[in-house]
């Protein structure tokens, strides 16, 4: 304002020394005026009318352009959006007086300052223009936007040249951390704080930190910042080092950072290494966490490795002998070992010996029984067996083992203990669709067949009549030492049934029956006294059209009896079709018996009709002899 008032003067001290000084009236009525001639005033002719009401003298357009020119001169030419320095000219307890040079003085909030430390008058700041003239007709002026503006500049800057920064952490927000950077907002993402996942953010609110940023919005004056990448390249330049002095069995020193099903991932140093299951131990693991454990300091063998992909694969066991190379002395065929079940497969199972040393047991040699065995229902993984080394190749890493050959083979003594036809109780092991193998004692058994079974009913599978476990009386039918088998029967402990059942189910003998089964051939029928017989199903037929059904009794005919075959044939249909039969010959024999009867009448009648006499045919001749005399007269 001092400015306006000292130019406001100067502009009259220069008007009362020009020329043209006799044209203009001066503001005030009481200034001195030039001498001029004497003339005759009229009424109105003392009144100036180039003076308003406001006692304000009107310039000419000349005048007025020239005068303008030299106050706006006086002052500085600002642009909205702007930036400027100023200085102080005086405090207030919530704003900061600011002169920029231009018409007026501007306020700036003093909250805008709380990051300058004994902000004084005479000290010089940088602010933006914000408006020129607000609705009041202040310079409305911020330190805020101006920083804001200058921080953007220098944003852009380093992003362009990917200066590392730094930026104090000020909050916390969706998804990651709001962070300080030249006096503006930037966002540091969760996924680039660090290399290894972060959860909990708050660790970082108030820590100054280095970062580099990664990405810009013009558009939006938004930037986003990582740390992580910062660590990345730190680890980068590690990994060149480490590679490029990467040799195949160098052992180096690792951290333990994450574990998998298939193996577990090393900290290097700055390079990744994968230390994969089977080079962990000797021995078999299920799972790596056996062994290693998250965070955990090990030496490591480099087994291989790969600089275009940057692989890494490390070994755990390679750093310990082999087990197989320091097997004990006393460790050979014929041998005793204890050993716990690693891995079953189809043909045996496989025992840990110690670490590292399996021999396979195979299935021939889990029993002496010449019966089929499952391994994977007869052992269990952890169990634990003894068993006699039957093989032993240490160059070859492999061992044979046997578990029947722990006891005395059973078999040479079979004839003395199971003789042929002799009765027992056994247990059943196993169940094909053939037979039932059974088994006497630990290494002896044998097999039922499925005919062997029941005398009187046929099964589709043997588990329609015992179970696997289940106990089974048998009687030793025949004995093969050689092939060490045992032929087994059941039935045979029962006297056969068919040899008393052929005159009850004689052919032609009606009996009830009900329909067990049924397919496109026929169906089985279940008969009296436990015995089954099928019917064709041309034989299911009914009087009415229909078959029997399912489940359904009914009235069948024995129309075969096979004793040696233990098979019978019956049918439903003859029954009803023998009732037809024996009704249609009844009506024929009626029929014949009327038609005799009827005959034997006509006969009767005709013998008692009298038959004609001579004379009465010679009359007649007369009579026709007569009558042909008449015509020939005529």
């Amino acid at each position: 304002m001092n400015i306006f008032r000292k130019q406001l003067n100067a502009d009259a001290q220069e008007n009362t020394g020009a020329p043209e000084a006799a044209e203009v009236t001066t503001a005030t009525t009481n200034a001195p005026v030039a001498a001029a001639p004497v003339v005759v005033e009229t009424a109105h002719d003392d009144f100036d009318w180039s003076i308003d009401k406001r006692n304000v003298s009107h310039y000419a357009e000349s005048e007025r352009v020239k005068y303008d020119k030299v106050y706006d001169d006086t002052f500085v030419q600002i642009e909205d959006g702007e930036i400027v320095r100023g200085g102080v000219v005086a405090l207030t307890k919530t704003d900061v007086v600011v002169n920029i040079g231009f018409k007026s003085d501007g306020l700036v909030s003093l909250n805008e300052f709380r990051d300058v430390q004994g902000l004084k008058i005479g000290d010089e700041v940088e602010v933006m223009v914000v408006e020129k003239e607000d609705r009041q007709g202040n310079l409305h002026l911020s330190r805020k936007s101006a920083r804001i503006f200058r921080a953007w500049e220098r944003i852009v800057e380093v992003h362009k040249t990917g200066e590392v920064i730094t930026g104090t952490v000020t909050s916390k927000t969706k998804g990651g951390l709001i962070v300080d950077v030249f006096g503006m907002e930037t966002f540091l993402p969760g996924s680039q704080i660090d290399v290894k996942p972060v959860t909990d953010y708050d660790q970082f609110v108030g820590k100054t930190m280095e970062f580099k940023v990664v990405k810009i919005n013009e558009a939006i004056k938004n930037a986003v910042v990582s740390h992580k990448a910062l660590i990345e390249s730190d680890i980068e330049a590690q990994r060149a080092e480490i590679m490029s002095k990467l040799e195949k069995g160098q052992v180096l020193e690792g951290v333990v950072k994450n574990i998998t099903d298939f193996g577990a991932f090393m900290d290097l140093g700055g390079l990744d290494g994968l230390l994969y299951i089977t080079d962990i131990s000797w021995g078999r693991i299920s799972h790596p966490s056996e062994v290693v454990k998250m965070d955990q300091k090990l030496q490591v063998v480099v087994l291989d490795f790969d600089d275009d992909k940057k692989r890494i694969s490390l070994g755990l066991k390679q750093l310990t002998p082999h087990p197989w190379d320091v097997l004990p002395e006393g460790l050979s065929e014929g041998s005793v070992v204890k050993g716990k079940v690693v891995n079953i497969e189809d043909y045996g199972a496989f025992l840990e010996i110690q670490p590292g040393v399996e021999g396979l047991v195979h299935v021939s040699e889990i029993t002496w029984a010449n019966t089929p065995i499952n391994a994977k229902e007869f052992f269990k993984l952890g169990d634990e067996y003894a068993a006699k080394v039957v093989t032993l190749d240490k160059d070859a890493r492999k061992m044979s083992l046997s578990i029947k050959q722990m006891s005395d083979d059973p078999w040479s003594t079979i004839e003395t203990k199971f003789p042929e036809s002799s009765k027992h109780k056994g247990l059943v092991k196993n169940i094909t669709p053939y037979g039932v193998f059974v088994e006497l004692e630990p290494g002896i058994g044998g097999m039922i067949h499925i005919s062997d079974l029941s005398w009187l009913k046929r099964f589709n599978h043997p588990s329609d009549y015992t179970k696997v476990g289940e106990h089974i009386d048998i009687i030793i039918l025949s004995i093969d030492k050689e092939n060490r088998k045992l032929q087994l029967g059941h039935k045979q402990l029962e006297e056969d049934p068919w040899n008393a059942l052929e005159d009850t189910f004689a052919v032609g003998t009606l009996h009830e029956g009900t329909v067990t089964r049924k397919d496109d051939k026929g169906a089985l029928v279940q008969l009296p006294y436990g015995l089954e017989g099928f019917a064709p199903n041309r034989h299911l037929n009914k009087e009415d059209g229909t078959q029997v059904k399912a489940d359904e009794t009914a009235q069948f005919m024995v129309i075969e009896f096979d004793r040696n075959e233990k098979r019978i044939v019956l049918s439903h249909a003859r029954i009803w079709e023998k009732v037809v039969a024996e009704e249609k010959e009844i009506a024929k024999k009626e029929a014949k018996a009327e038609s005799d009867n009827t005959k034997k009448a006509v006969k009767n009648i005709q013998a008692k009709v009298e038959k004609a006499t001579l004379g009465d045919l010679g009359a007649l001749a007369e009579i026709k002899a007569k009558l042909k005399e008449g015509e020939g007269d005529n």
